[in-house]
């Protein structure tokens, strides 16, 4: 075996050994770029589920609105019909006892669509508390996983361990917003 060729693989044994002292550190890149993955999608349910249930709030704040105008206009009519002097007093104290039935069910109705919305809104309160954790979350990973890269460039793995201090951090965001209930 001549010099230059036992040069050419220690080289290479050198280069092999390199690049297997960095195999935890692709290991750690893929590991997050997958729960990035993961977060991502979490994040965008979480913002959809805001977003319908504030859509279903507000249908039902409108609902609301309508029973509550209409329960209004009865008891204009019905209080109209007390003051007014009809031919037929009769029929006038017969529209009066069914405009007050319709009141009586309006307002348990009021109260129910009041629950609802109020339901709702809760709801989406909690999705935006979650979603925004989940987004703290994904930035958090998403930065470890840039830093953990460098490490490839540089080969020095301070930058492994200050990649995985953030994705740490981002782990914990993320399991924060799972656990709010």
């Amino acid at each position: 075996m001549e010099a230059n060729e036992a040069q050419e693989l220690q080289e290479h044994a050198e280069h092999a050994g390199h690049e297997s002292s960095l195999r935890p550190v692709a290991l750690t890149m893929t590991v997050l770029a997958v729960l990035v993955a993961v977060t991502t999608v979490l994040g965008h349910r979480t913002d959809t589920a805001a977003i319908l249930n504030q859509a279903k709030a507000s249908d039902t704040w409108n609902e609301y609105q309508a029973k509550k105008n209409r329960a209004y206009d009865t008891m204009l009519a019905t209080d109209l019909l007390g003051v007014v002097n009809l031919a037929d007093q009769t029929a006038a104290a017969k529209i009066a006892k069914g405009y007050s039935s319709h009141q009586e069910k309006w307002t348990e109705d009021l109260e129910n669509e009041k629950k609802e919305a109020e339901a709702f809104e809760a709801q989406v309160e909690l999705a935006e508390h979650k979603a925004d954790r989940f987004d703290l979350g994904e930035a958090l990973l998403e930065i470890g996983l840039v830093v953990t890269s460098v490490t490839l460039l540089t080969r020095r793995r301070a930058y492994w361990f200050a990649g995985m201090t953030f994705s740490i951090g981002g782990v914990v965001a993320v399991v924060l917003g799972l656990l709010l209930k």
